[in-house]
C-alpha cells in the first residue's frame, strides 16, 4: 500500500488576528472580487481570471464607439429639434418644425431621389461586376498577379486624386471627348461635367471603377469555398460555362453578395465626394446633382446661412433612411438561409 499524505494548511503569521478583525470579511470579499485569484469551477488559465478583464481589453473599443459614435448620434438627435447654428451661440427648441420644414422642402425631395438613384443603379452592378471579375481572375495563369493588381490599383488611390484625373479625362477639351472627336463618333463635346445627368451617371462610373477592385477580393475569398468538384461534375454532364455560374458560382457566393450589396448601398447613400469633384461645389447646375450627404453639408454647415438644427434632421432622414436598407437586407439573407 502507498502511504497517503493530507497536505497541511500554511498559515502566515498574524492571518488570525486579521481575520477576526472587524470587517475583515468585507475585505475578503473586495479582494477576491478585484485581485487574481481562483473562480470557483474553473480550471487552467481560467482560475486567474475575473469577471471585468474582457471588458478591460474591451474598454479602449467601446470608449471609442462612444465618443465617435454614439455620442454624435444622440447629439445630432438632439439638435435636430432646435435651430442650432453651425458655429455655435443661443439654441432654442422647436419641436418638429424642422422636419415638417423637411417633409415640404422640394430640395431635399431631389437630393434624396438623386441618392436612391445612385443606390438603385450602383448596387445591382457593384454586385455583379466585381464578381465577373473576380471569375477571371481566379485561375493561377502566367502573369494573372499583374491583372489583379492592375484592377485593385484604384482602390488604394485617393478619392479626391481619382476625381481629379476623371475631371481632366472627362472635360470638353478633355482625353474621352478628343479622342471621340478625332475618331469622328461625335461632332461637339459631350457635356459630361454640364449636364446634371451626365454629371451623376459619370459620378456612378467613378464609384464603379474604384470599388471593383475592393469588392473584387470579397469574391475572390468567397470564390475559395466553393467546391471544385461541383463544377466538373457539371461540366461532365455537359452545362456550359454560363449555367455553371449561374447554378453553382452563384448560389456559392450568395453570402457574399448580400454582404456586397448591403455595403455598396450604405456606401451609395452616404456619396459626397464623387458629386464635389465632378459636380463642383455647387453640386451640379443649380444644385440639381446634389445627395443627401452634399445637401446636408449646404444646409447645416454654411457659416453664414446654415441651420445645424434643420441639418441634423435631414441627417436623421439619412439615418433611418440606411438604416431601412440594411434591414431590407437582413431580412433578405434570413429568407435565403432558410
Amino acid at each position: 500500500m502507498v502511504a497517503t499524505q493530507t497536505a497541511k494548511p500554511v498559515t502566515v503569521p498574524g492571518a488570525e488576528a486579521v481575520a477576526s478583525a472587524p470587517g475583515a470579511s468585507r475585505i475578503r470579499k473586495l479582494a477576491r472580487a478585484v485581485l487574481p485569484g481562483p473562480a470557483p469551477g474553473a480550471n487552467g488559465a481560467a482560475l486567474y481570471r475575473r469577471w471585468w478583464l474582457p471588458w478591460l481589453w474591451t474598454a479602449p473599443a467601446i470608449v471609442c464607439a462612444a465618443v465617435f459614435g454614439v455620442f454624435p448620434f444622440l447629439n445630432t438627435l438632439l439638435l435636430s429639434f432646435t435651430n442650432a447654428k453651425p458655429l455655435g451661440g443661443a439654441a432654442s427648441f422647436v419641436g418638429f418644425s424642422n422636419y415638417t420644414r423637411m417633409l415640404g422642402d422640394a430640395d431635399f425631395w431631389l437630393a434624396t431621389r438623386n441618392s436612391v438613384l445612385y443606390a438603385v443603379i450602383v448596387v445591382p452592378l457593384m454586385v455583379l461586376l466585381p464578381l465577373l471579375l473576380a471569375v477571371l481572375v481566379e485561375k493561377n495563369l502566367p502573369g494573372i498577379g499583374f491583372f489583379r493588381s492592375a484592377f485593385y490599383t484604384p482602390v488604394l488611390a485617393s478619392s479626391v486624386v481619382v476625381g481629379l484625373s476623371w475631371q481632366w479625362l472627362l472635360a470638353d477639351d478633355g482625353l474621352v471627348n478628343t479622342w471621340l472627336e478625332k475618331a469622328h463618333l461625335i461632332r461637339s463635346a459631350i457635356p459630361f461635367l454640364s449636364d446634371s445627368w451626365l454629371i451623376l451617371l459619370s459620378a456612378m462610373g467613378l464609384t464603379l471603377w474604384k470599388g471593383l477592385g475592393w469588392y473584387m477580393v470579397f469574391y475572390l475569398a468567397a470564390l475559395g469555398n466553393v467546391p471544385k468538384e461541383l463544377h466538373e461534375a457539371a461540366s461532365m454532364d455537359g452545362a456550359g460555362a454560363a449555367r455553371r455560374f449561374w447554378h453553382i458560382t452563384v448560389p456559392g457566393v450568395r453570402q457574399a453578395m448580400m454582404l456586397v450589396g448591403t455595403l455598396t448601398g450604405i456606401g451609395s447613400l452616404r456619396v459626397f465626394t464623387e458629386i464635389y469633384m465632378l459636380g463642383s461645389s455647387t453640386g451640379g447646375p443649380g444644385g440639381a446633382d446634389r445627395t443627401l450627404p452634399f445637401y446636408i453639408r449646404d444646409v447645416g454647415l454654411d457659416p453664414i446661412t446654415g441651420n445645424a438644427g434643420y441639418g441634423s434632421a435631414v441627417s436623421v432622414a439619412l439615418f433611418v433612411l440606411t438604416l431601412g436598407l440594411t434591414l431590407l437586407a437582413q431580412r433578405l439573407t434570413k429568407e435565403d438561409e432558410s
